[in-house]
């Protein structure tokens, strides 16, 4: 399908996140952070592994104190994507997690200290080529930001991470990715558009305390679908209080209707509508469910009534179009065969995993013969 939408990206500094590239024409990367208490290595790898297998790219872990610091080394040696180290206010822990090899820092320098404190980091990571982000929140602005501005706004989002670049600049350091998040989304996107007026430092967006599943991924799908829509954001977190795999779910679905991201399987289903000829609800959730392992991105079209027929769907690589004495199997709008009511998960689950095969196989390179 040709994108008729077409997004033209901000163009922004290209930073390594291990070896994850965030920022210039690298894509869109989605990330994720544990809900493990990082102490617990065998939990902590646990979830990371099902963060792994869902897609997440880059995952962040809380480092309260020492003894999760001392944790780092164990969880960095067993998982496979980058490891980000986040961290508040004490720079000896900033210190250990550097030590320990992570990938990136999550931490403002304004608030770690002396600049004594701030310059040992930095030096550090400059040295082990660490990424620094600055993660400016709307609802932890610093003392006298609210002061001027008397409570937070995009102005004062936007004041706070100059504060914390301008000391990172000061000692010669630019590989910086910047957030600027808030719960509300009209401040978020207000916040992001005015730094990305500004600079062109990488951006990671993120609703931040969103909310359930439901109600976050709504949200986040508003704030970050209309920054992404306008060329914003470099990288995504989709915050929810839900499992963090969801998260990661979410986050592509995001940037898979943007057209910016192709993984998994892509259902196109009719929504509810009295003239469905079998149920299409139960069999779109069941197939989003038995699919989701796939990462080959597939589209999928379940239209349910002859008035929606094979043509809404005409585009998709394989679907199904339904009758009450049974449905029509089609692959790119060209009918395979006729597959009873009672068959049609089996079947189109059977049809999409076999296309996946198929191209997986083609990408294989191919042996020369002698």
């Amino acid at each position: 399908m040709s994108n008729l939408f077409q997004i033209n990206r901000r163009p922004t500094k290209q930073i390594s996140v291990g070896s994850v590239k965030i920022g210039g024409d690298a894509p869109i990367t989605v990330q994720s952070m544990t809900t493990t208490d990082t102490r617990d290595i065998v939990a902590t790898v646990s979830e990371i592994h099902r963060l792994e297998a869902a897609g997440c790219e880059i995952v962040r872990v809380t480092v309260p104190d020492q003894a999760s610091a001392e944790a780092l080394p164990k969880i960095r040696e067993q998982i496979d994507i980058p490891l980000i180290a986040d961290i508040h206010f004490n720079y000896k822990i900033a210190l250990m997690a550097l030590d320990a090899k992570v990938d990136c820092l999550r931490l403002n320098p304004g608030n770690i200290g002396s600049r004594d404190r701030v310059e040992r980091i930095v030096k550090q990571a400059k040295d082990q080529g660490v990424p620094i982000r600055i993660g400016v929140n709307a609802g932890s602005l610093e003392k006298h930001l609210l002061e001027k501005y008397a409570y937070p706004t995009a102005e004062a989002m936007v004041e706070s991470a100059a504060y914390h670049i301008e000391i990172l600049e000061s000692l010669d350091f630019y590989e910086t990715k910047v957030s600027l998040k808030a719960s509300h989304v009209g401040l978020a996107v207000e916040a992001y558009r005015l730094f990305s007026s500004r600079f062109d430092y990488p951006l990671h967006l993120g609703i931040t305390e969103a909310g359930t599943a439901m109600t976050g991924s709504v949200k986040s799908a508003v704030g970050l679908g209309i920054l992404l829509a306008e060329g914003i954001g470099d990288t995504i977190r989709v915050s929810l209080a839900a499992d963090p795999v969801e998260e990661i779910r979410v986050g592509y679905e995001i940037l898979k209707s943007l057209h910016l991201r192709k993984r998994g399987v892509n259902v196109i289903a009719c929504p509810t509508c009295g003239r469905l000829e079998f149920d299409v609800i139960q069999l779109a959730s069941e197939i989003e469910r038995r699919l989701s392992h796939i990462t080959e991105p597939i589209d999928v079209s379940i239209l349910g009534c002859v008035v929606n027929g094979i043509g809404e769907g005409k585009e998709a690589d394989v679907g199904i179009a339904g009758g009450h004495s049974g449905s029509l199997l089609f692959r790119k709008g060209k009918i395979i065969r006729r597959v009873p009511s009672e068959d049609l998960e089996s079947a189109l689950i059977e049809e999409v995993e076999q296309i996946a095969l198929e191209r997986k196989e083609a990408r294989k390179p191919q042996t020369l013969l002698s």
